[in-house]
């Protein structure tokens, strides 16, 4: 396997942009490069595209994104949008917390707080991507190794297949080869273990058929339900604390696991745990935030550069709004990437930092016990819907058109 020559090839003006990964973050990014008119060669490992998983939140800072990458309307056509965000105390079913969601949340944010489909998303991304000239599409493309110059990068596929670009963009996720090579840091397994399924409306609980997320808060575990697809279906996620030691993956899921971890939960919730046919299980893992995770014309996006737990459900949207500052940064710098590349993480280093470490609070907060839960019950009641909108701000403020000026927002 040859070196990346120092030196770029004659007709390097056209050579394409490699993006490893065809997840939301690759599909993102490919369509915002090749937006912005950039040749793009998309390299996804497995041999059919799809997203597995169920549903995701999407803050008002996704939409934003999704505006910015053309895919909005075709989003917003499938997704649910909500007027409200609901916390329940998971052992005496009391509400926590109601905070609406609805008409001024979205004037003051300019887009709505909603659910959809993970499929309905990575389809609208994948659909718009494929469909753009810019974009070469390439399946069961597993990257084996990655070569990284100061002009030109290369990834070699686990068939022999061997593909050359100015530039290599990596969105491969939490176990990323081309994280491996520029950082080459290992993840941090969080211990939390997460259960998905999702099952039909009419399978749900009849009191338990609200239009919007609620999340059930209990000691070391946590339940979520949400409508997905009109309301006919439900998305069902629970999290809790392993009992054994864990490695990051996804494997089959078992309701007699679930059950074991979620004693001394109110009935009102718990009957959840029966109604999903099957469970799909995530051992989770995030990273500590870096400074730095580029190298020459390589960087990393999404899940690649900054993994995150599931406690404030931005994992995707902070793919999304990555998506859109690289390209913005890239035409920013004339397509000099390796330039663009260091503007790319001066605007998004210090943001998604700030989203890891406070996702993982959150997680502390909803996981709450003894004392620590009656804190933290009474510390969200009684506050005005206003003081929970200044309160992130910071977070659901981000626009595009500011992507470039460190966080993308304004406020605290």
């Amino acid at each position: 396997m040859s070196a990346v020559q120092a030196n770029p090839h004659p007709d390097a003006a056209g050579a394409p942009v490699l993006v490893a990964g065809g997840g939301i973050g690759g599909m993102a990014c490919a369509l915002a490069l090749a937006r912005a008119g950039q040749p793009v060669e998309l390299l996804e490992q497995s041999a059919m595209l799809g997203e597995i998983g169920a549903g995701l939140q999407l803050g008002p800072n996704a939409f934003a994104a999704l505006d910015a990458l053309g895919v909005g309307e075709a989003v917003r056509a499938g997704a649910v949008v909500t007027d409200r965000l609901v916390m329940m105390d998971a052992v005496d079913a009391r509400e926590v917390a109601s905070v609406p969601v609805g008409d001024a949340f979205r004037r003051r944010f300019g887009n709505p707080y909603a659910v959809s489909h993970r499929a309905d998303l990575h389809g609208a991304l994948h659909s718009a991507a494929v469909a753009h000239p810019l974009v070469r599409l390439h399946t069961g493309a597993r990257i084996s190794a990655v070569e990284v110059g100061a002009t030109q990068a290369a990834a070699t596929t686990a068939d022999g297949r061997r593909f050359e670009g100015r530039a290599l963009v990596g969105c491969d996720g939490v176990k990323s080869v081309v994280r491996a090579r520029i950082v080459g840091d290992p993840p941090r397994v969080s211990g939390h273990v997460v259960y998905r399924a999702v099952v039909p409306a009419a399978d749900m609980p009849a009191d338990l058929r609200i239009a919007a997320p609620v999340v059930w808060a209990g000691p070391d575990c946590h339940l979520v339900h949400y409508p997905l697809r009109g309301g006919d279906q439900y998305n069902l996620v629970v999290t809790f604390h392993s009992r054994e030691p864990e490695e990051w993956g996804v494997t089959d899921g078992s309701r007699e696991e679930v059950l074991s971890y979620f004693q001394g939960i109110h009935p009102r919730p718990r009957q959840l745990l029966d109604r999903p046919d099957s469970w799909r299980r995530w051992s989770t893992a995030d990273r500590d935030p870096v400074a730095h995770w580029s190298e020459g014309c390589a960087t990393l996006l999404g899940d690649a550069a900054h993994p995150m737990m599931q406690y404030l459900a931005q994992g995707a949207c902070m793919a999304l709004e990555d998506a859109v500052t690289l390209a913005a940064a890239a035409v920013a710098s004339g397509f000099d990437y390796p330039a663009a590349f260091r503007r790319y993480e001066q605007a998004r280093v210090a943001r998604t930092a700030r989203v890891v470490l406070s996702v993982r609070e959150m997680g502390r907060i909803y996981h709450a016990k003894g004392v620590e839960r009656l804190v933290r019950n009474s510390l969200w009641t009684g506050h005005r819907p206003e003081r929970f909108h200044d309160a992130l701000e910071w977070l659901y403020g981000w626009r595009p058109e500011r992507c470039m000026d460190g966080d993308g927002a304004t406020g605290p």
